[in-house]
Parts: structure tokens; C-alpha cells; sequence
């Protein structure tokens, strides 16, 4: 009985007096308990935004439109197209000859039109193989004729390689051998005067960069030559006499590029007469 009693004496005890004795708890058990409640509270909520949140897409690249660098029209022709350099005919076929189907001034126009092109200058070939003979120029007439009636150009280019040799016809700069360029002008075209304006453009701006890389200016008229050279056709159709027989293709190679120079020059600027 006396142990019964002792029972309900320690119940009636705790019952009354634990609300007394959870004051005493320190507050900073009762804070760090809350404080890891509120904490993951925070960290869930935190972790919902981001979920939520969209990437922000990320700037586009910007795209650099390359300026239009079209400079003019050349057109490019060849009267006498066979016309070959002994250097070059002996290294594609062991055979030395001035006149070839393949290595010829048609090649050398090939590489002068990719130069032009690569520097915005539009530019045509026209590659019609007409007999060399004194009536070269009249056969390949009418197909000129027909090309500048169908586009408009800036500067046409008749290609051709001279019959001297290499003694005449090259140059050393810098201490590289450069092919020189002779002008055939025809007196017999009544706006001859036209087309020697431009000529003589295209020669000044070669010396400008390689002095004595150009010839005079071969003016031909009256008995026993063609007289016009087709240059009536056009104020600004040049006849370019490219190297000689003798000039090899590294020689060539490097005038080309002085002919292209020029070229641009000349278009940027402006001058030419249409």
C-alpha cells in the first residue's frame, strides 16, 4: 500500500511540476531547434525559385556582313590565243614552241582573271581561238562586238605575248625577274586618242610599283598593219603585249600581279571612261 502511494505521489509530481521545469530549458536550445526548422524552410523555398527561374538565352553572335567589294567589270580576251612561252611549253611537254593548245596566253589570262576576282573586281574571259594570221583581229571582231553589246565593262584586255626575247623583255627588282608589258596603240581608230588615255593609266600605275616594268607605247597605223586593233570598239580597250617568247612562268606570275594591282587601282579611283 505504502508502495502504491509512493507511485501516484511522483505522477502527481511530474504533472505539476513540468510545465515549471521547461522554463529553466536555456533559450538557446529552444533557438538552434527553430532556427534548423526555419533554415530548411528556407533551403526548400530557395531550391523551388530556382526551379522556377528561367535561363536567361544568351546574346547572339554578332554576324560582320562583308562589304560588297565589287570594284567594276573587266573583260579579258585573247586575238592571237595561241601565243606561247618557250619556258613554259618545255616544262609541260619537253617540247620548246611559241604557239600551244593549252600553255598559252589564255593561261596567263586565267591567272590575271582569279587575281581581279579575289579583289572584287568582276571579270570575264572570252575565249575564242581564232587563226593567227593578219586577219586575226577581223575574225575575232564580231565576237567582241557581241560580248561589249551584251554587258557593260569598266576596262577590256587584249592579252597577247611578244616575239622578242627575253634580253627585251625582262626586268630585275629587288632582286626578282619580272616579265615586262609593252602597249600596242592603233592610230587608225578614230578615238585613238581615248584609248591612250587609259593606256597610259594602266602603264603609270604599273611603274608606280615596279619601275621599268612597262615598255613605251607602241603606236601602229597606216600600210601593212591592222591599224585599229579592235580598239575602236570600246575607249577603254587596252592591247597588252605580256612578256616575250623567253619570259618563264615565275616571271610572268609576279607581272600579273602588278597588272592586277594596277587594275584595282584604277577602278577604285574612278577613271575610267565609259
Amino acid at each position: 500500500m505504502k508502495k502504491n502511494l509512493q507511485i501516484w505521489i511522483a505522477i502527481v509530481f511530474v504533472l505539476f511540476l513540468f510545465p515549471v521545469l521547461i522554463q529553466f530549458i536555456p533559450e538557446e536550445s529552444k533557438i538552434s531547434n527553430s532556427k534548423i526548422i526555419k533554415e530548411n524552410a528556407m533551403i526548400v523555398y530557395a531550391s523551388n525559385i530556382v526551379e522556377e527561374e528561367k535561363a536567361e538565352p544568351e546574346p547572339e553572335a554578332e554576324v560582320m556582313e562583308e562589304p560588297e567589294t565589287n570594284a567594276g567589270k573587266v573583260l579579258l580576251y585573247f586575238t592571237h590565243a595561241y601565243e606561247a612561252y618557250e619556258p613554259i611549253t618545255k616544262a609541260a611537254d619537253g617540247k620548246i614552241a611559241v604557239n600551244h593548245q593549252t600553255e598559252n596566253v589564255m593561261k596567263m589570262g586565267d591567272k590575271l582573271k582569279g587575281s581581279l576576282e579575289l579583289n572584287g573586281v568582276e571579270t570575264d574571259t572570252l575565249k575564242k581561238m581564232v587563226p593567227i594570221h593578219s586577219r586575226a583581229y577581223k575574225d575575232m571582231r564580231p565576237f567582241v562586238k557581241k560580248q561589249l553589246s551584251e554587258k557593260e565593262y569598266d576596262l577590256i584586255i587584249d592579252i597577247h605575248r611578244d616575239a622578242v626575247g627575253p634580253e627585251k623583255t625582262t626586268i630585275v627588282h629587288e632582286e626578282e625577274r619580272y616579265a615586262k608589258v609593252a602597249f600596242v596603240l592603233g592610230l587608225d581608230n578614230p578615238s585613238y586618242k581615248k584609248n591612250a588615255v587609259m593606256t597610259n593609266r594602266l602603264k603609270t600605275e604599273m611603274e608606280k610599283r615596279i619601275p621599268g616594268i612597262t615598255r613605251d607605247v607602241i603606236p601602229k597605223g597606216g600600210a601593212g598593219v591592222d591599224g585599229k586593233y579592235n580598239q575602236d570598239l570600246h575607249p577603254n580597250l587596252i592591247l597588252l603585249e605580256l612578256g616575250g617568247i623567253g619570259n618563264s612562268e615565275d616571271e610572268l606570275n609576279r607581272t600579273i600581279s602588278v597588272i592586277s594591282e594596277a587594275i584595282v587601282e584604277i577602278l577604285n579611283n574612278g577613271e575610267t571612261e565609259g
